[in-house]
This record gives structure tokens, C-alpha cells and sequence, in this order.
């Protein structure tokens, strides 16, 4: 990449950010988000997701949380959700704060609701499933050097990507696209810590310092690999984190592996280019997670099933095929301002199949009123001396139909072409000679001013 390439995409992503905040509501004034709320048309999908959001929060907040607490956060959580500087962020992302609310409020949850401790089901059923311990396989030989490449994934950028797949998602496509991950990202992880919680399992670091004997909630958690980053940088912080973990039997399903294979769905979707990369990211956490004995390879692949099965049945019908390739409105306003080109949009923007449509509709709408004007006033004149026919010159010599009036079997069949538009687009470059002689052409996308 040239140094003038480098300077112009790093104005580019600048300016891009700047468009994107100017675009931020910045009002305080309730009375918008509550109009917003009435005039919102509410789906089934939503009053069930946010109702349950509702029922679960107060769930928490009113059995593992005092009372100045709990009612300082619902307080706080209010006002976010009816000022709109905060809403546009705070509402969307209801399910991550959900998600969030569980883990951390989990531990205060009385032993006697909880649920016994399984030891053996998780390597028995690796076993089983795929002829041996493969966790305990790949932590048999280690070195400091597998210890940073398994560190950077698991401990460090697992915190990180999730900011930089949104903040992506914000800068460069359509505002569905933000929500969706919020959305998909929130409830994927809130689903993955309920299981944790109603079926407690233990890690391989368990198996490594317990063997195979009955564990109990008042047990300590592990850092298990991590330790060996702890004593190579001389410092306590992944021995203190895991230790008082919220969730420390919460083995299964891997919410790593749900997280990464979540992000690499989002970059596969939205932006194919660096489809390779995210999976080679992904990959290698899912390798970490077993070599630093947090995971069993069922929990890796229940936390990456997961993450597939809310990213498709979360995925609104918008974003599908070349929705997902819609750029957002800051990101092709400063693509204008620096005269940068080359912005493709959907097959049917592409050919202008849209606005042609739109063009011919309102067409026959001009000539249906023309000829109902002019039937009218033939009527009511009686001083009108009609013109033989053949002294007026037809605007299309060959016989063809006139720029206004399509042909009546467009007409008759007008709902059948809007349901063959990729067939119409591909044909629109085939036949492209012959339409360019009726005023049409797919490379100006628009009717030549011999005919307008």
C-alpha cells in the first residue's frame, strides 16, 4: 500500500467518525423517545424478548441485591432508556446489560437454589463423542512461547473484539446492523450463563488439581494455563480474577467460543474481505480455551453452536444477501467529500432496475391521466378539428412503444417482474444493444435525453 493510499484511507475513516457522531441524537428532552415508544410498531418476537428481559432484572436485582443498590440501578437504567442521548445505545444494547447483570449477580444466588456440580459428565462424554480427553491431549506438553499465542486470544482479545466488531458495524453499515449484534451478541451470552447456572460443570483444571472428586460452590476457582502469564509477567491478576470468578463451574457451553465464533459470523457477513482472518482469530481460540484447561472440545463446539443458532434465527430479513453490504449514510458522505468513487450497491441499485420500475409506473400514470384529460376536453369542445392520422409523427419511428407508455404486457405482468429481479439484471447487460436503442443503457443507468 502507497503512502498516498495510506494518508487517503486514514482521512477517510476520520472523516467517517466525525459524520457518525455529528449523526448522534444529543437531545434530552423525554418527550422524543416516548413518542418514539407509541409510534413503535411492537412484534411478538420483541414483547416476548423484553418482557423476559424485564421479569429476569427484577428477578436479580430483588433476590441478590440490596436495597439501595437495586433501586439506585433501576433508577439509573431509567433515566438512560428515556433520555435519547442515552437510549440509541442503552436500548439496543438491553440484552448485553441482562447478560451482564446475571453473571456478576449469579454468585450472590442462595446454595440452596443451585443445582449439584457434575465432575465426570463433560470429559465422559468427550470421550465418548470423540474417542479421548482432547483437552488433556493438547495440555501435555507446553511452552512459554504456546503460552503468549494461546494468551493473546483468550485473555486479552476476547475483551477486545467485541468493541471492535461494533464499533466497525457502526462506522461502516446501516443502523440495523448495530442492533442486530447487540441483539444476537446479548442474548447468546445471557442463554450461555442460564446453562451455566442450571447445569454447573467443572473445567479441566478441576480434573488436573481434583481428579474425578465431588466439588462444592464454596470451592476456589483456578486460572489453570493463565498462572503460567501470571508468574511470566510477576504479577497476581488471572490467579485473583479466576479465583473469585462469578460463575466458577461454568465449563459449559464455552462462552469464548460462543463469543468468537459470534464475531467471526458478523465479519464473514458484513464484510467478506476479512473472512479468513476472523476464522484464523477464531481457530486459534478455540485451541486456547483446551490448551489452557478452561474447556472441554464439547464445550468449544456447544458455545460455537450456540452462537449459530442465534445469528440465524435472530437476523432480520434487512440485513440478508446485499443488505448486509449497505453502507451506512456518514460512511458514504465522506467517501463523496474526498471525491472517492467506487461504491457498489445492491445488484438492483447497480442496474438502476428500481428507479426505472418507478420511472415507467409513474409513466403510465402521467399518460393515463393525459389521455382522461384529453377525452374530457374532446368531449366538451366543439371547436376542435381533429388532425388526420397520419400527419402526426410517432416519437419512435421503428413502431415501438413510447418512452411514457410501456408495452401492455409489462403491464399485465408487472408483480411477475418484480419477483425475477435478478433474472432482469442479468439480462439487462445480455440484451444491452438492443435496449440502448430504445433509450436504454445498463452502463449510464438511466434513459438517454433523446427520448426524456
Amino acid at each position: 500500500m502507497s503512502v498516498r493510499i495510506l494518508v487517503r484511507n486514514i482521512r477517510l475513516l476520520l472523516l467517517t467518525i466525525q459524520n457518525s457522531i455529528l449523526s448522534l441524537n444529543t437531545s434530552f428532552d423525554p418527550s422524543i423517545t416516548i413518542a418514539k415508544f407509541r409510534s413503535h410498531k411492537w412484534t411478538t418476537k420483541q414483547i416476548a424478548l423484553y418482557t423476559f428481559d424485564v421479569l429476569l432484572a427484577v428477578f436479580w436485582m430483588v433476590s441478590c441485591m440490596s436495597f439501595p443498590f437495586n433501586f439506585g440501578l433501576a433508577t439509573v437504567w431509567s433515566l438512560a432508556l428515556l433520555l435519547p442521548i442515552s437510549s440509541q445505545f442503552v436500548a439496543p444494547a438491553t440484552p448485553i446489560f441482562i447478560w451482564l447483570i446475571t453473571y456478576f449477580t449469579s454468585k450472590f444466588l442462595p446454595i440452596s437454589y443451585r443445582p449439584g456440580i457434575s465432575v465426570s459428565v463433560l470429559p465422559t462424554l468427550e470421550t465418548v463423542l470423540y474417542g479421548a480427553n482432547i483437552s488433556d491431549i493438547l495440555t501435555r506438553w507446553t511452552h512459554p512461547v504456546l503460552d503468549i499465542v494461546a494468551w493473546l486470544p483468550y485473555g486479552l482479545l476476547h475483551f477486545v473484539v467485541p468493541f471492535v466488531v461494533a464499533i466497525f458495524l457502526w462506522l461502516f453499515r446501516q443502523k440495523a446492523a448495530l442492533k442486530y449484534w447487540a441483539v444476537a451478541f446479548g442474548y447468546m451470552n445471557l442463554t450461555g450463563v442460564i446453562v451455566q447456572i442450571l447445569f454447573p460443570c467443572a473445567a479441566p483444571w478441576y480434573e488436573v488439581i481434583y481428579g474425578l472428586t465431588p466439588a462444592h460452590y464454596g470451592m476456589p476457582g483456578s486460572a489453570g494455563g493463565l498462572a503460567r502469564i501470571d508468574k511470566l509477567f510477576h504479577s497476581h491478576g488471572y490467579t485473583s480474577t479466576f479465583s473469585n470468578s462469578a460463575v466458577i463451574f461454568g465449563a459449559f457451553p464455552s462462552l469464548h467460543s460462543g463469543c468468537s465464533t459470534m464475531e467471526a459470523l458478523f465479519i464473514s457477513h458484513f464484510f467478506p474481505q476479512h473472512t479468513l482472518k476472523i476464522w484464523c482469530y477464531t481457530l486459534t481460540l478455540y485451541w486456547a480455551t483446551m490448551y489452557l484447561t478452561h474447556h472441554y472440545l464439547i464445550d468449544v463446539v456447544g458455545g460455537a453452536c450456540l452462537s449459530i443458532a442465534f445469528f440465524y434465527i435472530l437476523m432480520p430479513w434487512e440485513l440478508k444477501e446485499d443488505g448486509a453490504r449497505e453502507r451506512s449514510g456518514p460512511y458514504i458522505a465522506a467517501r463523496q467529500a474526498l471525491g472517492i468513487g467506487g461504491i457498489r450497491g445492491s445488484k438492483y441499485e447497480q442496474y438502476d432496475l428500481e428507479r426505472r420500475a418507478n420511472r415507467e409506473r409513474m409513466g403510465r400514470n402521467r399518460a393515463t391521466m393525459s389521455s382522461a384529460d384529453s377525452a374530457s376536453s374532446s368531449r366538451s369542445s366543439l371547436d376542435v378539428v381533429p388532425l388526420p392520422v397520419g400527419s402526426l409523427r410517432s416519437p419512435n419511428p421503428d413502431g415501438g412503444t413510447s418512452a411514457g407508455l410501456p408495452p401492455a404486457s409489462y403491464a399485465q405482468n408487472s408483480s411477475a417482474a418484480k419477483s425475477h429481479r435478478h433474472t432482469a439484471s442479468i439480462a439487462s447487460l445480455i440484451h444491452a444493444d438492443d435496449r440502448v436503442e430504445e433509450g436504454w443503457s445498463p452502463v449510464i443507468g438511466e434513459f438517454s435525453s433523446s427520448i426524456r
